[in-house]
């Protein structure tokens, strides 16, 4: 499976998937990766990986890149700008959002804004949420979500690494479930069976 990677900045979720992948922990390849914004981090990371790499914005320019990739399959690793999957890749475009959607999703909602939402708002609980992307922001079908705790003293940076290190843990799981074809549809929602439990 030929993965294309989306990204807009310092490409950290990137390098969590090459990393696995790199330790034979996660299936699949990843033939290219394409940066909204030129230079970040992320394509320095993708240039000492060895990983082919350019820089796209309009959603035209974005299928035009992962077509000449011949990417499979497209996992977003912070990408910050409105891409709606066209046919080739729906049902195959995965991105990861740090809440538990639907709630604290949606336009504006991204990174740190999201924690400053979950902490002001009083939760007791935050996590991210692994989703096939599809129409507006963050409505897609969910595939997996993960929980941490929102501790009392938290602030907004605190809960922000409890989430990052969940999503380091799931976003490769679910990676590998949909390189392996493990997604089912069960009660009408879609799932992956036997994912591992997280430990926090």
């Amino acid at each position: 499976m030929r993965i294309g990677i989306l990204l807009s900045g310092g490409g950290t979720t990137y390098a969590n998937l090459a990393a696995e992948m790199a330790a034979g922990r996660l299936p699949g390849e990843i033939c290219g990766v394409i940066s909204s914004r030129a230079g970040v981090a992320g394509l320095d990371k993708a240039a000492a990986n060895g990983h082919r790499h350019t820089v796209a914005k309009q959603p035209e320019a974005v299928s035009a890149a992962l077509a000449e990739f011949d990417a499979d399959l497209v996992v977003m690793c912070g990408w910050m700008v409105f891409w709606d999957p066209p046919a080739r890749w729906q049902g195959r475009t995965l991105n990861i959002h740090p809440s538990l959607l639907p709630s604290f999703g949606g336009t504006g909602m991204y990174g740190r804004r999201v924690h400053d939402a979950v902490v002001a708002a009083g939760c007791k609980v935050s996590g991210c949420t692994a989703h096939l992307v599809a129409g507006a922001y963050d409505t897609g079908p969910i595939l997996a979500q993960r929980v941490v705790p929102v501790l009392g003293t938290d602030q907004p940076a605190d809960l922000e690494a409890r989430v990052q290190a969940a999503e380091r843990q799931l976003y490769p799981l679910v990676v590998a479930a949909l390189v392996e074809a493990r997604v089912v549809e069960q009660d009408g929602r879609l799932h992956i069976p036997n994912l591992p439990v997280w430990e926090q």
